[in-house]
């Protein structure tokens, strides 16, 4: 939102005392939705990503390797979803800076949280294309190395937005979310060819690997569901002018996003509810000392 805060003050220093809905009091339908899709964000998203935290907690010993990617993911997003009530108080009524500073710093979050789920489709993508070099590589110290360093970047990234004194700052963000959205549709479209490769058959091991890339293409479909409105927005700012980027075009792509916080979960805890029926605990413990082990370990992925 400090991108709009940067345009209206360019453009009318008579327009600094007025909240961003009276910015747009002339087009407010964007902002009405977005701030609809962020409520529904924090009543449903809390919810659901407190139960996936609860399910990986109580299933430890059987948890997947991407299990600590999704966990730290669950943090970051119940954290963001605690916002709506101040974000809507400082779109609608205050026209004090100091809130924006809380504000910017959990856009801050939101904006890098798609670093962790880079990290479980890169965590896929090893366990289905490259499954023998995976088996070299299921060690939990390398995983808690890759998230702390995550964690590292974003909470730079969100301190860096929270302070809002850095030059065409927000291209840092358009540049990110193109590069992570590149790199994920690369994994999920080399996992579901490598599973179409070696899906025929009619042993328990295919039916998994069948299962598994049903649930790759839901989320290569909830990827561009999410991502694909800022990743085809943004880069072309500068062709729009700034009402109608700030009024319309930010806040529709953002909402997309941001609800990805509600999706995410979701998708987990129908895959987790899922697996006892499509695949018995007994049939995944049999393939743990398989070579292809790595193939069919689906049940987990977000």
């Amino acid at each position: 939102m400090d991108i709009c805060s940067y345009m209206y003050s360019s453009l009318n220093s008579s327009l600094t005392n007025k909240t961003l809905y009276a910015k747009c009091a002339d087009t407010p339908a964007a902002i009405i939705f977005y701030l609809v899709m962020q409520f529904l964000n924090m009543l449903l998203g809390i919810p659901a990503n407190v139960m996936v935290l609860w399910l990986i907690q109580k299933k430890r010993r059987d948890s997947s390797t991407s299990d600590i990617f999704i966990v730290h993911l669950a943090v970051l997003d119940i954290f963001y979803c605690l916002i709506p009530p101040l974000e809507f108080a400082s779109i609608v009524y205050l026209t004090t800076s100091s809130n924006w500073y809380v504000v910017r710093f959990f856009y801050g979050l939101k904006d890098f949280s798609p670093l962790f789920l880079s990290c479980i489709c890169l965590d896929r993508y090893m366990a289905v294309v490259h499954p023998i070099f995976f088996t070299k590589l299921m060690n939990t110290r390398r995983r808690s190395v890759c998230v702390g360093v995550t964690w590292f970047v974003i909470l730079v990234y969100a301190a860096a937005k929270c302070v809002k004194k850095i030059p065409h700052f927000e291209k840092v963000f358009t540049v990110m979310i193109l590069a992570v959205f590149i790199f994920m549709v690369f994994c999920n479209i080399s996992i579901l060819w490598a599973l179409r490769q070696s899906a025929s058959g009619r042993d328990e091991r295919h039916r998994i690997k069948k299962r598994a890339f049903k649930i790759v293409v839901i989320i290569l479909a909830i990827i561009v569901f999410n991502y694909f409105p800022p990743v085809a927005l943004f880069p072309f700012k500068d062709f729009f002018s700034p009402n109608i980027f700030c009024c319309y075009i930010h806040h529709i792509a953002f909402a997309f996003m941001d609800f990805s916080s509600t999706i995410q979960p979701i998708l987990y805890l129908s895959q987790v509810l899922a697996a006892p029926a499509a695949a018995p605990r007994c049939c995944y413990s049999c393939m743990e000392n398989d070579s292809e082990h790595a193939n069919a370990n689906f049940s987990a992925t977000v």
